[in-house]
């Protein structure tokens, strides 16, 4: 992979096309967040079968992972987004027409396979067309945009729905979608003007699980994968699927404030974005401090959510939680900065879409665990206990996810220790603590 010196005017004008898939992506990915009541009412949906939509997107993007990054390494990120973006405004095409549950399942499924396939081809790109120290801070800065097609998902959606309908809205939406891939294709370049592209190396199926096996025996991509996993899951169950219905359903909320009290969820990642990334660039140190300090934070934000007495949380409490909360969707960048920091860069893709698996696998368990348990109260209980109950799920999935991180986080740690004692490079200065002593667990 080529590494150059400084950013050119060319090099910020092909991100800027390839952050416009990405921003498309996030916009679909988050459409049933303001869009779930709609659907159960299109296709006659309980909580379980509504929650399956986003499990399915999910799980498809979750399982998706590693055969893009060996997609993108085989053929670069150019040809990937193009395709990526054909298949999502498919997907949304789809799912637009859709009249009943079983197609409206398959346009989730293309919907899904095609977001797959952007944020790892797009940093592929900011890798190729920025020099390392830009790189954290560039990712960041995307993920930020990005964050913009999530607040097209909350407000202008919901307009849209209200006013053109269900059908209308997501034929615009897909048909866009579809037409920006010919300018995918045509602007993109998947290295600068005066580099070799990586000659297209075609994996063999028997040496596909050994490359995948030596990423993930790498500490710095098991930690990335439980970075990922802890601190995505949060802000992406919320803003994806169940964030508008517990607003609603729960806190009472009116359709139009519900739609602007998850923007904060947006507003918040888009401002929060580029202050994390400049952190971590300029602080590679304060990474995993930083990401277990949010873990402490998001616990005491789901404390607040789920014990405020009586149930029914003020709206001013909500807002400062959810923009809390929101934060872990900037921080969660720390996973990619490590699968490209500890890999050699012929498997950086790979251990890439290693780590992204963790934050997705972890929406994924999330998002069916909070459906099944809101089918199994409905009519039993109140809305508000059956929220309070469904999303206590959540909490289970950030405990299991922190332990994780941090067990991985100190192997992390003793691994880069151990290969200073040797005398080899390595690519951020850790000072030793007490507790590097310690056995890890």
């Amino acid at each position: 992979m080529p590494s150059v010196d400084r950013a050119t005017r060319t090099s910020w004008l092909i991100w800027t096309t390839a952050v416009f898939v990405y921003f498309a992506a996030v916009f679909h990915r988050t459409t049933l967040g303001v869009a779930g009541l709609e659907a159960s009412e299109r296709f006659g949906l309980g909580p379980a079968q509504l929650g399956v939509f986003t499990v399915l997107q999910v799980g498809v993007y979750a399982f998706m992972q590693i055969p893009t990054g060996l997609l993108v390494d085989r053929f670069g990120p150019r040809k990937i987004l193009t395709i990526a973006a054909l298949l999502m405004g498919t997907g949304q095409l789809l799912f637009a027409v859709a009249d009943s549950y079983g197609l409206g399942l398959v346009a989730r499924a293309v919907l899904g396979m095609g977001d797959a396939m952007t944020f790892i081809s797009v940093i592929r790109i900011v890798a190729a067309h920025f020099p390392p120290r830009q790189y954290s801070l560039v990712v960041a800065v995307t993920a930020a945009l990005g964050g913009v097609g999530n607040l097209v998902a909350t407000v202008p959606l919901t307009l849209m729905l209200g006013s053109i309908g269900w059908t209308w809205a997501f034929l615009i939406a897909g048909g866009a979608t579809a037409a920006y891939s010919i300018i995918a294709f045509l602007r993109l370049r998947d290295v600068p003007d005066g580099f070799a592209a990586p000659k297209p190396e075609a994996v063999p199926l028997k040496k596909i699980w050994p490359k995948v096996r030596q990423a993930w025996s790498v500490p710095g991509t098991r930690l990335g994968f439980w970075a990922h996993f802890s601190t995505m899951s949060t802000p992406a169950v919320i803003g994806l699927l169940w964030g508008y219905p517990y607003l609603v359903q729960a806190q009472g909320m009116s359709p139009k404030a519900a739609s602007s009290t998850l923007g904060l969820l947006v507003i918040g990642a888009i401002v929060s974005s580029p202050i994390v990334g400049a952190l971590f660039s300029r602080n590679p140190e304060w990474r995993m401090p930083i990401a277990g300090w949010f873990l402490a934070f998001a616990f005491a934000g789901w404390g607040v959510l789920l014990l405020w007495p009586g149930g029914h949380v003020p709206v001013p409490v909500i807002a400062v939680v959810f923009l809390v909360l929101t934060v872990g969707g900037p921080i969660s960048g720390v996973a990619f900065a490590l699968a490209r920091d500890y890999n050699p860069s012929h498997r950086q893709s790979t251990a890439s879409g290693l780590v992204n698996v963790g934050g997705f696998l972890a929406v994924t368990v999330a998002a069916l665990g909070v459906g099944v348990l809101l089918d199994l109260l409905e009519n039993l209980v109140t809305p508000q206990t059956a929220f309070r109950v469904a999303l206590s799920f959540c909490v289970v999935v950030l405990a299991l996810g922190g332990w994780r991180m941090l067990v991985w986080w100190r192997r992390a740690r003793a691994a880069v220790f151990a290969a200073e004692e040797r005398g080899e490079a390595v690519p951020v200065q850790l000072r030793r603590r007490r507790w590097d002593a310690l056995r890890v667990a």
